[in-house]
């Protein structure tokens, strides 16, 4: 018999964390049979009188099977200590949730990710700071986590999403309690194929305040290191570099006006030891992550269509006016526009301006497309499948 509603079952009462779910597992063998203790166990394993009477209340008037129907009928995936898909950074470090709500999905290569958080009133330089480290960031291939807040993490997300990139968020309450509730949209975006959202907390949870400082420690544990791009002396972004630095992560800052209110904390960190950052090479050397974007630029220097491939047959470093590429491949114009805004945002073609388009690397000797790639694009154009 599975043991998942019996997870979900201790996650829904109050007063029983990672520390006390873990001496549960100690003592009973499995959280199934935890389900059926009487108060002098409880009390021999150090639960306080309130931890008690929230676990018999909740016990006599929670039915498990509905529970784990609802969590179902919502699309939501439960990922709990033992599961093969709990994201293995995470359970490494002190206090992990004991179960995690997930809706979108998790890959192997979200592995390599990088928390950017900040502050939510965040000036047009931090805006910018947060689309230029993204870009850099995704085009290497690092998955982006943030906390869906208002301000520099909605910047995160959203940039990422825009580029093709992977971005998980961390929330603050129930994943049917979406906050600020104008990020519905963008949490649905994330969710559709670009990465997932996650929370300790059930349904119904509201985004009370206290829950914020617990899930900044996941935003944290999810990730090799925390960048922050602007915060205020009392940001919760400072919070969750505190938790990277309990947790042996590296964290980056970025510095600011020293007359800016939301460059104060950044600065700050910066002067208490914090890796400064002024650019997106500053972090990928720091996690040693050169090999990992070296391997994917040469994997988005493959093309993956012909058309793409007729394309590229035609550019160089030096810019080329779209008009001439239709000239030289064959290609339709509506073809050749939207395949290009594809491979711009893939990070194989870079717009110069006017139209005109270049390589963003020299392809290696055994990636050159063969001239007759063009003119098989062509034909296959023009000659449908019957």
């Amino acid at each position: 018999m599975s043991d998942l509603k019996y997870w979900l079952g201790f996650n829904l009462v109050k007063g029983i964390g990672p520390a006390k779910v873990q001496a549960l597992l100690d003592f009973f063998g499995s959280l199934a049979q935890a389900w059926s203790a009487n108060q002098l166990q409880l009390e021999k394993l150090g639960f306080d009188r309130r931890a008690i009477q929230s676990f018999f209340e909740t016990r006599a008037s929670l039915d498990l099977d509905k529970a784990l129907a609802q969590i179902e009928a919502a699309g939501i995936t439960l990922l709990t200590w033992p599961s093969t898909a709990y994201p293995a950074y995470l359970r490494d470090v002190p206090n992990a949730p004991p179960l995690l709500y997930l809706q979108g999905d998790l890959l192997e290569q979200d592995r390599l990710a990088v928390a950017i958080v900040g502050t939510r009133r965040l000036t047009s330089y931090g805006r910018q700071v947060t689309r230029d480290l993204v870009i850099g960031l995704v085009h290497s291939g690092v998955t982006i986590v943030s906390g869906l807040a208002r301000g520099i993490d909605a910047i995160a997300h959203q940039t990422a999403l825009e580029h093709g990139g992977r971005t998980i968020g961390v929330l603050g309450s129930g994943l049917d309690c979406i906050y600020p509730a104008e990020h519905r949209t963008l949490a649905r975006q994330i969710i559709s194929g670009q990465g997932a959202v996650i929370s300790e907390y059930g349904l119904g949870i509201q985004p009370e305040a206290k829950n914020f400082p617990p899930r900044n420690r996941i935003i944290s544990g999810l990730s090799l290191g925390v960048v922050v791009i602007e915060a205020g002396e009392r940001s919760g972004a400072l919070i969750t570099s505190n938790f990277a630095l309990e947790q042996g992560r590296d964290v980056f800052a970025v510095p600011g006006n020293v007359n800016s209110p939301a460059s104060k904390g950044t600065n700050r960190l910066i002067q208490d030891g914090a890796k400064l950052v002024m650019g997106v090479d500053d972090i990928l050397e720091e996690l040693n992550l050169t090999m990992v974007v070296e391997q994917t630029a040469v994997q988005l220097a493959l093309p993956e269509t012909a058309e793409e491939a007729a394309i590229m047959s035609q550019l160089t470093r030096q810019p080329t006016h779209i008009d001439d590429i239709c000239r030289l491949t064959g290609l339709p114009t509506s073809m050749v526009s939207g395949t290009l805004t594809l491979m711009e945002l893939k990070g194989m073609v870079q717009q110069t301006g006017g139209m005109n388009y270049i390589l963003s690397r020299e392809p290696d000797p055994i990636y050159v497309v063969p001239s007759a790639t063009a003119e098989q694009a062509a034909d296959s154009f023009q000659q449908p499948d019957a």
